[in-house]
């Protein structure tokens, strides 16, 4: 029996993506993007899912568009096509968590930057190579990446096609942590542990709103801000006061781990 090319895990509140392409460092075939979008709009009205996470199987996270597939005699786009993967992640009202395994490149970087936030291994690392292949990005990361890490430096990885490390996409702020290949997974997960820990309803506004004001100038984020703590109708005290209880005593183990 063939293995399927899109691994899906859904336990606990987390559902956890796996591209299953490992011969083809994952590369996004026409299959696999169908399939990413089938699952991905299925969880998106999943009440039972609360985060996702994304990774990918073997030494690659994802190699992006697969090239060979497209270099095909015939291979020209005809019909209907899936829609980009990185505007299915940003439409999910779940946090996605990227679990960035290996090298994440052009489509794989797209990827990547439309996840909430990255954990990523000493192996892992960064390209965008639109410019050596003679391609433009159309899936946000020409407009994301200066967001993410600068002006001048994205143009640098942009412009030049070349490799950044994972300690210096740590050091750039793209990615939340950096940890070994074996904690990867139980790092992203217990992660997704502390997300749904919180009220659901509210952590998955709070999401919504953090990305809406980031689209805005300063000033409007503030006035938009504002107003959504306005109209959000707060629980009543003696619930408030339970879940402080809660939280302390949350802190509490944790500091004594």
């Amino acid at each position: 029996m063939t293995e399927s090319i899109l691994l899906v895990d859904k336990h606990d509140g987390v559902a956890t993506l796996t591209l299953n392409r490992p011969e083809q460092m994952n590369a996004l075939s026409l299959d696999l993007r169908w399939a990413l979008q089938e699952e991905l709009t299925s969880i998106r009205g999943d009440k039972d899912v609360g985060v996702v996470i994304l990774t990918g199987a073997g030494r690659a996270f994802c190699a992006g568009l697969d090239l060979k597939e497209m270099g095909r005699v015939g291979a020209a786009p005809g019909g209907p096509q899936p829609a980009d993967p990185p505007s299915l992640l940003r439409a999910l009202p779940q946090p996605v968590i990227g679990a960035i395994n290996g090298v994440a490149v052009t489509g794989g970087f797209e990827i990547s930057l439309s996840c909430d936030l990255l954990v990523i291994t000493p192996q892992t690392s960064f390209a965008d190579t639109h410019a050596r292949v003679g391609l433009i990005a159309g899936w946000g990361l020409g407009a994301r990446l200066s967001r993410a890490v600068g002006l001048a430096r994205a143009k640098e990885l942009s412009l030049t096609g070349n490799f950044l490390s994972a300690e210096k996409a740590y050091e750039w702020g793209l990615a939340n942590r950096i940890v070994a290949r074996e904690d990867l997974l139980p790092t992203c997960r217990a992660l997704a542990e502390d997300m749904l820990s919180c009220v659901p309803e509210v952590m998955l506004d709070y999401k919504r709103q953090i990305d809406h004001a980031y689209d805005l100038s300063l000033g409007d984020a503030m006035t938009y801000e504002v107003d959504i703590c306005r109209r959000h109708r707060p629980p009543p005290p003696e619930v408030v006061a339970e879940r402080r209880t809660r939280i302390q005593a949350r802190a509490r183990r944790q500091l004594d781990r």
